[in-house]
């Protein structure tokens, strides 16, 4: 079975990771590059590197019509932008995955303190994290793509969060990206002459991820979890390594906690537990998650490291992931590709 693929943002950097994506997908057929931008433009004269693999037009987006076009809708445009035309693409027959944060939260009064008033505040997706909501994201016709910062600290944390060996009270998450997590926009932040020699934190105590990364760790518990968030821009073009100091409850030894790791994603096909600390030219250009932890010689501090690709299991590659279980395909279809190393 093929089914038929449209993306909505096919400018920016995630609409790319899309499409280079699904162009190797053997059960997908890419039938539309929407946006509001760069209209008449093939695909490969904004994204070069896709020259003559894909060449097709982009054109503005009827969104009546497209959810009734094709089998499967990703929205990649800005925070903000997706909740104004999610509705009228739910109206038609098409499954929606979302890559914005407009629908990732439970509480739509937690959107709106850190992004806007919402405008269609009733819709619902499933949280698309498949290591934590598979059974819901198969029987999904919308999901709500994770962000790139969450996905890195939520699957760093889970199983010690879930387990509670560790003080839910207590959980710092410092992390560093590269400058495609900030979008194809440039600021003055993410020009190369600012960002190229420099390291900068920002939104240290209010990035808009962090109620997000509470959410889902919530969840895990049971209880209130409420982390302490910091990022930090670095002069990479893509990657995420997201270093998390928790405090133990009770004694374990590093060998039980690499267990405890190994057992919680022994089944998930793109969470890889390493022996020793992960890098960020471990996973980049593919779809992993790789894991490592060390415990302090006290065994009270215990440090855990997670390195992803901001935008293929921060986004893009997720994205296609969840289509595949929505789909009924294999969850690694189009997504077995290897980092890119160096």
């Amino acid at each position: 079975m093929t089914i038929k693929a449209a993306v909505v943002g096919a400018s920016g950097y995630t609409g790319e990771e899309l499409f280079r994506l699904l162009v190797g997908h053997p059960k997908v057929e890419i039938a539309g590059a929407h946006d509001i931008r760069n209209v008449g433009k093939a695909v490969s004269e904004i994204h070069p590197n896709l020259k003559g693999i894909l060449d097709l037009k982009i054109t503005e987006p009827d969104y009546s019509k497209l959810g009734e076009e094709v089998d499967v809708v990703f929205v990649a445009t800005p925070h903000k932008v997706a909740m104004k035309f999610v509705p009228k693409l739910l109206e038609g027959r098409a499954k929606i995955i979302d890559l914005s944060a407009d629908y990732r939260f439970d509480d739509v009064k937690v959107y709106e303190k850190y992004y806007a008033k919402h405008e269609s505040p009733k819709v619902r997706g499933v949280y698309g994290l498949p290591e934590l909501h598979r059974e819901d994201i198969k029987r999904a016709r919308f999901i709500a793509n994770p962000g790139c910062f969450p996905t890195a600290a939520i699957l760093s944390l889970a199983p010690l969060v879930k387990s509670q060996l560790i003080s839910l009270e207590h959980i710092i998450i410092d992390a560093k990206t590269g400058t495609s997590g900030a979008g194809v926009t440039l600021t003055e932040a993410t020009h190369h002459s600012m960002a190229g020699a420099n390291i900068r934190a920002y939104a240290a105590t209010t990035h808009r991820h962090a109620p997000e990364i509470d959410q889902e760790l919530t969840k895990l518990a049971g209880r209130k979890v409420k982390g302490n968030f910091t990022p930090h821009l670095i002069p990479v073009v893509r990657g995420i390594l997201s270093t998390s100091h928790v405090f133990m409850k009770r004694f374990a030894n590093r060998g039980e906690l690499l267990d405890l790791y190994r057992e919680f994603y022994v089944h998930e096909p793109f969470v890889r537990v390493r022996d020793g600390l992960p890098e960020v030219n471990y996973v980049v250009g593919s779809n992993y998650c790789d894991i490592g932890l060390e415990l302090d010689q006290e065994g009270k501090r215990l440090v855990v490291v997670s390195a992803i690709d901001n935008l293929t299991k921060g986004a893009s590659g997720q994205a296609v992931q969840n289509m595949n279980l929505m789909s009924g395909f294999d969850e690694t279809e189009g997504l077995r590709s290897p980092a890119m190393r160096p």
